[in-house]
């Protein structure tokens, strides 16, 4: 069974009343519950329904208990949906931005489709894949939204998007190899959804990879990288917004920082503190800002991490006090951290080769106290900085 017969059965009251009985089933349980449900059921219908229950388990990090033990997924379309929370907050964006309507090119199972009809946004969603596009049409459907949502099975690229306010295009970024980094290898390629974006009325928003380079952002854009919990989940090119603008955006919140042009900050010897921005402030290259915000510089200039003399706090980045530095030396580090009775070890690193479960096996971190060990470089040199979270009492 295909995955677009597996969601039509499972939409039938049989698979429902399927999917309701196997909901939460334990892994380790699922052969007995199979073998039990196939006595009554077909085998590829309780098939189908185990699966879209290990779906859904996959899919609350992303959408919470509440919706995901809702909706319906295919296995690409768990691994590629926006979080909600992203989604929630790109469509508030659009939302305050006037936008009554918007075209969902490339909409997947429905995520961001989801997000802004609970704006109050009116959505056409299109996907080619017929077992996606039904997913998302149930979702629409089972998350109460049916009537805000439009879901279309066609080629992005054939729709007419004039009588919408805005488009948002999500391009596939996956290929039969894995990751695709190009953004003219993106399905539709990157330059098609921009010349998408720059024909919608009001606004528009592209969603890319958060590795995107620099020079490939359309001078037309403003370009916005997001983090949710400190995880980098994407960035966007907006249309119609603030051209030229770079920000960076960390959820919860939201709290965005935007570049002001400022130069690299000098490298300087290292402070008491040492800053760890944010990865949505580093892929935006925004780290001058933050070490603005800290009165800071860097420990080497091609190492994002700021230090400083003084605490000063910011959303931006992660503070921690240094108490002790010194030059690479696994066996200097081990004998530290026997004295000072560190069990609870946390290892960072940018900058070295030294992989952070190898130090760990070669230091052997036993005790009651925790400690983070930063292996970097300071000024070109390799250096392990030890200290801990700056607000720790």
């Amino acid at each position: 069974m295909n995955d677009l017969d597996a969601l039509l059965a499972l939409l039938t009251p049989e698979g429902r009343a399927l999917l309701d009985e196997v909901r939460g089933t334990d892994p380790a349980r699922e052969l007995a519950v199979a073998t039990r449900l196939r006595r009554t059921h077909p085998a590829e219908l309780v098939s189908a329904a185990l699966g879209q229950a290990r779906l859904r388990q996959r899919a609350v990090a992303k959408f919470g208990a509440e919706d995901a033990g809702r909706m319906f997924f295919t296995p690409d379309g768990v691994e590629q949906s926006t979080r909600a929370s992203v989604a929630a907050y790109r469509a508030g964006r659009m939302s305050a931005l006037g936008v009554a309507s918007v075209a969902d090119l490339c909409c997947g199972i429905g995520g961001d489709a989801v997000a802004l009809a609970r704006a109050g946004i009116r959505v056409l969603a299109v996907d080619r894949d017929p077992a996606t596009a039904a997913a998302a049409r149930a979702n629409a459907e089972a998350l109460g939204l049916a009537e805000l949502i439009e879901v279309r099975e066609a080629d992005v690229t054939e729709v007419d998007t004039a009588g919408y306010d805005a488009v948002f295009v999500d391009p596939a970024r996956r290929g039969g190899r894995g990751r695709v980094f190009d953004p003219e290898a993106y399905s539709p390629p990157l330059s098609w959804a921009v010349g998408a974006a720059r024909a919608a009325s009001r606004a528009a928003a592209l969603k890319v990879a958060p590795g995107i380079p620099h020079d490939a952002v359309p001078k037309d854009a403003e370009a916005e990288w997001i983090s949710d919990g400190g995880d980098v989940k994407e960035a966007v090119l907006w249309f119609g917004t603030a051209p030229g603008a770079v920000g960076a955006t960390l959820l919860p919140g939201p709290r965005t920082v935007l570049g002001t042009g400022l130069p690299d900050p000098a490298v300087r010897t290292p402070g008491r503190y040492l800053y760890e921005p944010d990865g949505a402030v580093i892929r935006a290259h925004l780290v001058a800002e933050v070490a603005e915000q800290v009165g800071g510089g860097l420990l080497d200039a091609t190492i994002a991490y700021v230090t400083a003399d003084e605490l000063r706090p910011t959303p931006y980045a992660t503070a921690y006090e240094i108490t002790d530095r010194m030059p690479f030396n696994v066996k200097k580090l081990k004998a530290l951290l026997r004295e000072r009775r560190v069990g609870n070890l946390t290892v960072k690193k940018r900058g070295s080769a030294v992989e952070p479960e190898e130090l760990r096996r070669k230091v052997k971190p036993q005790g009651p106290n925790a400690a983070t060990v930063f292996m970097t470089r300071v000024a070109g040199a390799p250096t392990m900085l030890i200290g801990h979270p700056a607000d720790r009492t």
